[in-house]
Order: structure tokens, then C-alpha cells, then sequence
């Protein structure tokens, strides 16, 4: 398995998943577009993409670079020339696809510059872009999407491109899905997951968390964006949890709740959101349940490091599925936490 090296970070063989996402402001704004870098970083992001419309947007990339940390990659589509100015001004990595860069030797110009600044490329097709030749020769399935992609990268290989990431993406959850494990058993180069146009928020948290993640849990992909008719900042949100999901992210705590039932007597539910969002920065392997009643909630919550279930007279705290102490009811939310703040540390 191919590794490519974007900036800072390295995706393929056992690197873990890199998360992406794209910033939706005019590149040539640098204040704001920065702003919104910074949050998608605080966020998780590792990659950030931005859009290089014109002259003024390539030339931005150099000013961006100088106030964030992670690896910037330009999205480029017509004009090679705007490609090679981004590369000129830092960018990380470019993505482009050569079928729609011109002649030949203006993909031909790109590969020489890629080459003598090092820098990666993404290469890809979607539903909207594969050529003629391959809809007419197979329709519009999982093989034209791939082997459109593969004959780009093939342009690139041409000129002695080395450094480069494949995507195939489908707006059809199944098509993305049966495309990416075609396109995996056809290269050893590092792939891009997405649903392409996965629309709006909720049904594109949905559609991207079956897709993505039916892909993650076959051994398939490398970094992944999660593509929202919202604000990118929720994007890495996502992102990283549909990683930890497939198991593939172990550094952070997971909060387990009930869906609680008519025994239930006391607020799990607004308790396990509170929970939740004091423990998002916790960084280390650490499992909490917050169960809705003492019948099963100590029991099916066993694996858990630490939790709590309760009526509206009493909770208990339990450890490993064993009852650990009985607490007031007006106690047991402050004594739960600080329970949770001493296994932290203590990791």
C-alpha cells in the first residue's frame, strides 16, 4: 500500500484516517477563510481543501499557510495555470482532474511542477464527470466511475507523477460503495471517501456514515470528507465519529446511553447530553454509561469504566457493571462527574 506525505500528515499503508472538509468562503478573503480553518482544526480537521477560482485565490494560499497548522489543499478545475500558482504559493496538495485541465502539455506542464516541489495531487471522478467513452462502454455504474479515474491517473503516471490520492464518488450510497471496493481491488494508491452532494444535514450525516462506514469497516480508505449542505465546521464532527464508530479511533471518550423507558424516573437523557459535551476533549480511551434505571442499567452497561443509573430518590454509580457507591438523587450528577474527572486523570 502507497503512502502520500500532504504536508504535516501522511496518509495510506497504516496511517490513521485523515479527516478532511472544505472551507465555503472566496479564497482570496484570507481573514475569514482563516477564521474558518482555525475552527474546522479545533474541530478535528487534519486537511482543509479550499476553492482556486482565479489569480487572487492561488495567491492567497502563501498568506493562509503563514496562520494555520494544517496542510492546505487546492482545488483546481480548467485553467493549469491556476494549478501551478497554487503550487508556487504552498499549496499541500492540489486536486485537479486532467481530463478537464486542457491539452496534453498544459497536464504535462502541471506534472513537472508537481514534481519539483513535491507535492501530492488528487485525482477523481464522480457521477457528474465520467467521460463519454466509459458511460457508453459500461453505463453508469461502480467500472466507468473507476476506470475513468484511473485513465486521469494514468495521464499523470505518464510524466513521472508519483505522490497521488484517488476518489470515486457517488451521490447513490450503494454505487459509492460498490465503487471504492472496485477501485480498491484495481490500485494500492491511497483513497478519498465520500458520498458526493450528500445534501443537507441530516440526510447527509445519514448517507455519509453508511457509506463512509460500511467503507471503513472493509479495510477500505485512507482519509474522508463527509460532504453537508451545512456549516463545514460540522463536517470533521462527523467525521470523527463515524471513525470511532468502525473502531478505528480509540483516543476519546465514549459516552453509552439507554433510550430509556416508562421505569425510567429521572433526566438520562439531558444527563447524557451534559456528559457528553464535558467529556469532548478528552483525549483517551475512557467508556461512560449514563442508564436510565438500576434494573439493567449496571448489567448491560459492563464494559464501561464508569456510569450511573438511578430513580428519582437515589443513583448509583457503578464501575465495571459492580455497584460502586449510592448517592441522593440532588448528589449523584456532581459525584458522577468528579468520578469520571478521577479515571481521567488517572489514564
Amino acid at each position: 500500500m502507497k503512502t502520500v506525505k500532504i504536508g504535516n500528515v501522511t496518509i495510506g499503508g497504516n496511517n490513521k484516517i485523515a479527516v478532511q472538509s472544505m472551507t465555503n468562503i472566496k479564497t482570496e478573503y484570507v481573514d475569514r477563510v482563516v477564521s474558518q480553518i482555525l475552527a474546522l482544526e479545533e474541530n478535528g480537521c487534519d486537511i482543509v481543501r479550499v476553492a482556486v477560482k482565479d489569480e487572487m485565490d492561488a495567491l492567497s494560499v502563501k498568506e493562509i499557510k503563514k496562520q494555520v497548522s494544517c496542510p492546505i489543499v487546492c482545488d483546481i478545475h480548467f485553467d493549469y495555470k491556476l494549478a501551478i500558482k497554487s503550487i508556487e504559493n504552498g499549496a499541500d496538495k492540489i486536486r485537479i482532474n486532467p481530463g478537464n485541465i486542457g491539452s496534453e502539455e498544459n497536464v504535462k506542464k502541471v506534472a513537472e511542477c508537481l514534481k519539483y516541489y513535491g507535492v501530492p495531487v488528487r485525482v477523481g471522478s464522480n457521477t457528474g464527470s465520467v467521460e463519454k467513452e466509459f458511460l457508453k462502454k459500461y453505463g453508469k455504474n461502480e467500472v466507468s466511475l473507476v476506470e475513468s479515474a484511473l485513465k486521469n491517473v494514468s495521464i499523470l503516471e505518464k510524466y513521472g507523477v508519483q505522490d497521488i490520492v484517488i476518489s470515486a464518488k457517488a451521490s447513490s450510497v450503494p454505487l459509492t460503495v460498490k465503487t471504492y471496493r472496485y477501485l480498491k481491488s484495481k490500485t494500492d494508491y491511497p483513497l478519498h471517501l465520500g458520498v458526493t452532494e450528500a445534501g443537507t444535514y441530516e440526510s447527509g450525516v445519514i448517507k455519509s456514515s453508511v457509506g463512509i462506514g460500511s467503507l471503513l469497516l472493509d479495510g477500505i480508505g485512507d482519509t474522508i470528507r463527509v460532504s453537508l449542505s451545512a456549516d463545514p465546521v460540522l463536517e470533521p464532527l462527523i467525521a470523527k465519529k463515524i471513525i470511532r464508530s468502525c473502531g478505528l479511533d480509540s483516543n476519546y471518550c465514549e459516552v453509552v446511553s439507554c433510550p430509556t423507558c416508562g421505569r425510567t424516573e429521572y433526566d438520562s437523557i439531558g444527563l447524557a447530553n451534559k456528559i457528553e459535551k464535558l467529556t469532548a476533549n478528552i483525549k483517551k480511551p475512557l467508556k461512560v454509561a449514563v442508564m436510565g434505571c438500576v434494573v439493567n442499567g449496571p448489567g448491560e452497561a459492563k464494559d464501561c469504566d464508569v456510569g450511573i443509573a438511578g430513580s428519582k430518590d437515589y443513583c448509583v454509580i457503578f464501575k465495571k457493571g459492580e455497584i460502586y457507591k449510592k448517592v441522593p438523587f440532588e448528589n449523584a450528577e456532581k459525584e458522577f462527574i468528579r468520578e469520571i474527572e478521577e479515571i481521567a486523570k488517572s489514564l
